[in-house]
């Protein structure tokens, strides 16, 4: 944090005091004096080759560090456990919605008669529409409770109860973009697979689901990216502590929690840690851009034309 922007701080909340005829008022602003001068003197007292004091943080520490506590003693950038908390939530919602959602794919596009397709879909695609802050007060009040019973050891804020929600919440979206894949596999293929003797369930799982694979997988990258960038759900069901850990059971912390987290705070404005945002929302844009660019690597790659 800069030297200047401590003073600024001291300067305007002694004139706060000097204005101020309420006790309790001025009670309150006399502790967060002690708490800038605090900080400006460990400012001081640090070396002048210090980072921190510098208000730069080294590329290695920000990416190699286990440790992230931008906005407390002792302070450390280490951006894994965000990163590691991020994809936790994201590999368990993909290990929901994936084969859930493939299954209704193949249902709606092989089995399903049409106008069964034509209610079942819409229904499908409602729980896309349901606003996500709903789905994280459902999985902190009904999903957690529930699984607290299989795992009593398991925290109130935890990351499975927030990536089954979440993939719950994704399975629409492998639903439906798959099964538009599959729909644009021409008939004629069906139709030669069962000339030849195939079953429904060999021509579903070895004829349209492989001819549609492009749009398959690119529907799980786009359902996946969807689960790095959600924020609200996260926010609410997974808890703000970052943790690396592969246990489920854990609270953690994503990147998107941790830039809600200290945007409604009250970070200075211009100070390292309020800088933290901007970098954490950085390494977000490029990980999901990384997920698109696959994506679209992947259907120019495998895409059937017929």
């Amino acid at each position: 944090m800069p030297v200047n922007l401590a003073q600024s701080e001291i300067s305007q909340i002694e004139t706060r005091i000097e204005r101020s005829e309420s006790s309790a008022e001025i009670a309150e602003l006399e502790q967060g004096l002690q708490v800038w001068n605090g900080r400006l003197e460990r400012i001081e007292s640090q070396s002048p080759f210090s980072y921190v004091e510098r208000g730069v943080v080294s590329a290695w520490e920000f990416f190699t560090g286990t440790r992230w506590t931008p906005i407390l003693k002792p302070r450390a950038y280490g951006v894994l456990p965000l990163v590691g908390g991020t994809l936790l939530i994201a590999a368990i919602a993909a290990l929901v919605a994936l084969p859930v959602g493939l299954a209704a794919a193949i249902f709606l596009s092989e089995y399903a008669p049409n106008k069964v397709r034509r209610i079942v879909k819409p229904v499908l695609e409602i729980l896309a529409g349901i606003p996500t802050v709903v789905y994280g007060y459902f999985a902190l009040t009904f999903v957690t409770p529930l699984l607290k019973i299989l795992f009593p050891d398991m925290l109130v804020f935890n990351a499975l109860s927030a990536g089954l929600v979440m993939g719950v919440m994704i399975i629409p979206m492998v639903s439906s973009l798959s099964e538009d894949a599959m729909n644009s596999v021409p008939n004629s293929l069906r139709n030669g697979a069962y000339a030849l003797g195939a079953t429904r369930v060999e021509v579903s799982l070895r004829v349209v689901v492989p001819a549609a694979l492009s749009g398959i997988v690119a529907s799980f990258i786009i359902a996946i990216s969807r689960a790095i960038g959600e924020t609200m759900l996260v926010t609410i069901a997974a808890g703000a502590t970052p943790n690396l850990t592969i246990n489920p059971l854990e609270s953690i912390q994503t990147m998107t929690a941790f830039i809600v987290q200290l945007s409604l705070g009250e970070t200075p404005h211009g100070s390292l840690e309020y800088n933290t945002i901007f970098a954490v929302g950085l390494l977000l844009f490029f990980i999901t851009l990384v997920m698109n660019l696959l994506g679209h690597f992947i259907v120019r790659r495998w895409r059937e034309k017929y």
